[in-house]
């Protein structure tokens, strides 16, 4: 894990846990396979909620119960999968080859490390030819992640013996600080997995019961929020997630950024994959301007949240989203502004805490 840095600004009146968003974000978990995050969270959720819980599927749900009306609860959801690969075949010559799990842009993926999950964890790197030998056709043609193939340093026997049609890879890369960001990969979702339960850990007697969810699969269809919208069936869902931000001198229109490092927490307008309750974002932006929380307002143009999954499945739901802002999206270099993970904390503290049952959140 690494450590963080004498001038790490996590530290101060109110630090924040950076050794614990490393060990989230270092851990590996692609979807369906979750295991070593949700240890970590089931163990971080012991001493913070009433009850803890796992269903079939992998979700963790940790409850805390409210004083007022049992009977109204809400949801709070972040995943825990990170995108990553299944072996599929290991060729004769010990090349292992990959299935995706969860959405890959091949350009980023030539001379990355990996670590191949077979008998033991193997240190593996992703092919990628010397621009010396490319041909015209090769610099043309447009790369494919099925292209993808590893090499481990090994040959075909002890590849073979090692390495099965299923196992797991994972991208290898540590979390570090940068300035005043943080640096390395599965920020998604881990920054907003931290930040969940960094609430859970700050909230003590609320009004409402409040469900504090880890999902699974997100990134292959937000297929674990999907059930737990109808187990849980929550009266109000609050779903957590990174978002884009092209604050970058390749984006050429300032609306194209979608959000801005260091500006605070995002409050989700839409995504391609819903468009979330008018009076709840509305609620969430008049918290975040009392409390004197920085915060944006997101509108995305491509790509889904588990805002999704609870808004529809066990009839029609209120539902909102808080974003945090991260650079680099799907790349094991995400960057995310420490001070907007610590404002998207107060902004779902703030509004969980004044969450009583008696909004009106129908249109």
């Amino acid at each position: 894990m690494s450590a963080a840095s004498d001038d790490d600004p996590f530290d101060g009146d109110d630090p924040l846990d950076s050794d614990l968003l490393y060990e989230l974000t270092e851990a590996r978990g692609v979807p369906g396979y979750e295991d070593r995050v949700r240890e970590i969270v089931r163990r971080e959720l012991a001493d913070s909620v009433d009850r803890v819980r796992t269903d079939a599927m992998g979700n963790v749900v940790g409850t805390i119960e409210g004083d007022a009306d049992p009977d109204y609860s809400v949801a709070v959801a972040a995943h825990m999968d990170e995108i990553g690969f299944m072996v599929r075949h290991v060729d004769d010559e010990g090349f292992v080859r990959v299935d995706a799990l969860g959405g890959f842009d091949p350009r980023v993926l030539r001379a990355q490390r990996v670590t191949v999950h077979g008998e033991e964890d193997l240190t593996g790197v992703i092919g990628s030819v010397p621009p010396h030998t490319l041909t015209d056709e090769q610099t043309e043609a447009d790369e494919e992640v099925s292209d993808v193939f590893i090499d481990l340093g090994r040959d075909a026997d002890a590849v073979a013996e090692a390495v099965s049609v299923g196992d797991l890879v994972t991208l290898d890369q540590t979390t570090t600080r940068m300035g005043d960001c943080v640096t390395g990969k599965a920020l998604d979702d881990r920054v907003c997995l931290f930040a969940t339960l960094e609430a859970a850990r700050r909230i003590e007697e609320p009004e409402v019961t409040i469900h504090f969810a880890a999902t699974v699969q997100e990134e292959v269809g937000l297929r674990g929020a999907h059930a737990l919208g109808v187990d849980i069936d929550p009266d109000l869902a609050i779903a957590l997630d990174v978002t884009v931000a092209n604050d970058v001198p390749q984006i050429g229109e300032a609306a194209d950024a979608v959000t801005s490092l260091g500006e605070g927490a995002a409050i989700k307008l839409k995504d391609s994959s819903v468009i979330t309750s008018p009076k709840v974002h509305r609620r969430l932006t008049e918290i975040a301007e009392s409390n004197g929380i920085d915060h944006q307002h997101e509108v995305l143009p491509a790509g889904g949240t588990d805002t999704a999954g609870f808004q529809t499945p066990g009839g029609a739901k209120p539902v909102g989203a808080i974003s945090i802002p991260t650079r680099y999206l799907h790349t094991v270099t995400e960057t995310a502004n420490v001070r907007d993970v610590g404002a998207t904390i107060d902004l779902l503290t703030a509004f969980l805490e004044s969450e009583t049952g008696e909004h009106d959140y129908t249109l």
